[in-house]
């Protein structure tokens, strides 16, 4: 019998991934995120502030356009997770991700800032930019390693120690301009986004903090940028 590891995105791949492995795998983890916190606010959210066993599934929505999905990223989650809990055919692990950054950027979000930085451009953030959890990409694929050699099950936040909010991380790239508006720029969100890893730590994950990784990930993400500009520089030469 194995351990099986997914990114089930919605109620309907949960649902097919149950069917597929029950009786192929004794334990299964599934990539969550921390967007299953969504429409919450307050102090860091421990893995009981959702409830996979309570909350409500819907199969029959349309979780085949990306947009929908794109609309309801967190919700799809929270019913994954919910298909996997409430009908136990195996162990079932859900890793709560927090934002991950790192030098690679593959989302744009980092890149986004740097050009607007860079270019005088104005940041658009909330009136009152609240402070979320992150994690380096490197910390996250070490813990779902770690994860998969364990034996606990149920849901478990992985991020670093420590937040960041908007201008936090503005500043560590360099000297922003801001503008309030409702077109918000990624990373910048009108409630307490924080998680509370206590449940990790206390199981033997000991994370870094954000402090120790971010001056690098940003040196990172300035230096591709530099390339990026010096390589359309000799293509327009």
């Amino acid at each position: 019998m194995s351990r099986s590891r997914s990114a089930a995105n919605t109620p309907r791949q949960a649902a097919v991934a149950r069917r597929v492995f029950e009786g192929r795998t004794r334990r299964y983890v599934m990539t969550s995120t921390i967007e299953v916190y969504a429409d919450l606010d307050g102090p860091p959210f421990a893995e009981d502030a959702i409830d996979p066993t309570t909350w409500p599934v819907r199969i029959d929505a349309p979780w085949d356009d990306p947009e929908y999905l794109d609309r309801n990223y967190g919700e799809g989650k929270r019913q994954a997770e919910a298909v996997f809990t409430r009908d136990a055919a195996f162990g079932f692990v859900s890793v709560r991700s927090a934002h991950v950054l790192g030098g690679a950027d593959f989302t744009g979000r980092l890149d986004h800032y740097v050009r607007r930085i860079r270019m005088g451009l104005p940041v658009i953030v909330h009136e009152d930019p609240r402070p979320s959890s992150f994690i380096h990409e490197r910390e996250i694929a070490e813990f779902l390693a770690w994860v998969a050699g364990t034996g606990f099950i149920g849901p478990v936040n992985a991020c670093s120690h420590g937040t960041l909010d908007v201008r936090q991380l503005c500043r560590a790239i360099g000297e922003a301009v801001y503008a309030v508006g409702t077109d918000t720029s990624p990373f910048s969100f009108g409630r307490s986004y924080a998680m509370d890893n206590g449940r990790a730590v206390g199981l033997g994950f000991a994370f870094s903090h954000i402090d120790e990784w971010l001056p690098q990930v940003v040196r990172d993400v300035l230096k591709k940028d530099t390339l990026k500009q010096e390589d359309r520089t000799c293509a327009s030469a």
